[in-house]
């Protein structure tokens, strides 16, 4: 959208002091910000061009204005300035989580509590499992007569585990067969290949010990779709019950956010190479018309696997979120390289 040179600052001056009091801007303050030679009055046309745009917005019988979905996306496109993360700062995140942890999962949701912290916005992390990850090995460790607890690891790193009630009494001897069997039936095979009918096969192949391996192959499977499935950490939720706009409708607004199908559906058309800014009713769902989210795209390697995002007040600092947002992305991104090269160079 063309605007002069003026303009452009009467709008920048009003999305920023309005990020930050949440109160609407009148003339008299937006004239204090720019050159003297600008009178209340000139400003006062501006900014009702500006309104006459569709750019700022009059909340009630105030006499102020504040930026509109529209006034907030020609800003972000055009005006907004993203600043490097300060040193400061970095060391500030690096503290607030162990970037050295091992577990992947647990560097995810940490990852998710600290931009939280740092934003004060709900954070998310999510990833999705490219169809190349293999089952690196299934686990089958004796817990008890009647029990067993099953491990499955896959060849980007991801362990999932569970407990399985048993049909048949728990030996030794048993315990290595299924452990053989799995090894030749699983290992080397892509996530996408253990599909339902493929396991429903893997367990009519052991015959008359089918019926009573079938609960133990059943739990198998569902540790291989939940890690196919991808995983997906919410925090910081209760943190949006601190701007007025967003308190009113928690009722909705938090339920929405903590389902992953959710939140998934706005990770996939955002894209998946650099950041998007989803501003109100961008959205698409009624739930987060309220709001904006702030989505990157994080790699492991060369390959996209997943996102890491925030959702807040339409009125947030963008420049610093996207900032903020963009610098986790790469550090959890190269925290998870290093963990998977290590992964793949173990015996």
């Amino acid at each position: 959208m063309e605007l002069d040179e003026r303009k452009r600052r009467v709008l920048s001056i009003i999305a920023d002091l309005y990020t930050k009091t949440g109160e609407p801007v009148g003339s008299k303050v937006v004239a204090l910000y720019l050159d003297s030679a600008y009178s209340p009055a000139t400003i006062r046309n501006d900014m009702a061009a500006l309104f006459d745009l569709g750019l700022l917005e009059q909340p009630h019988t105030s006499a102020g204005r504040v930026p509109s979905h529209l006034g907030y996306r020609v800003f972000v496109d055009e005006l907004m300035q993203v600043e490097p993360v300060s040193g400061k700062l970095r060391d500030s995140i690096e503290a607030m989580f162990n970037i050295r942890d091992p577990d992947p999962d647990k560097l995810l949701q940490d990852a998710a509590k600290a931009l939280s912290e740092i934003t004060g916005c709900a954070a998310f992390t999510s990833t999705h499992t490219p169809d190349t990850v293999t089952v690196r090995q299934v686990e089958i460790i004796p817990s008890g007569e009647h029990a067993v607890v099953i491990m499955v690891m896959t060849s980007n790193g991801v362990i999932r585990s569970r407990v399985c009630r048993t049909n048949f009494r728990v030996t030794g001897e048993v315990v290595e067969f299924l452990k053989a069997y799995c090894a030749g039936k699983l290992a080397g095979r892509t996530l996408r290949e253990i599909s339902l009918q493929y396991m429903g096969s893997v367990t009519m192949e052991l015959g008359e010990y089918s019926r009573i391996f079938t609960p133990l192959f059943a739990a198998i499977f569902n540790l291989c779709a939940e890690i196919y499935g991808g995983q997906y950490y919410m925090e910081g939720g209760i943190k949006l019950l601190s701007y007025p706009e967003l308190a009113r409708d928690a009722d909705r607004l938090l339920p929405y956010i903590w389902e992953s199908r959710n939140v998934q559906k706005l990770i996939q058309r955002a894209s998946p190479e650099q950041t998007t800014i989803f501003i109100g009713k961008e959205n698409q769902c009624e739930e987060l018309q309220n709001s904006s989210a702030v989505i990157t795209p994080f790699a492991i390697g060369n390959r996209s696997t997943g996102s890491i995002g925030i959702i807040g007040p339409i009125r947030m600092d963008y420049a610093a979120m996207v900032a903020e947002t963009e610098y986790f992305a790469r550090l959890v991104g190269e925290l998870l390289t290093e963990i998977f090269e290590e992964e793949r160079q173990m015996p």
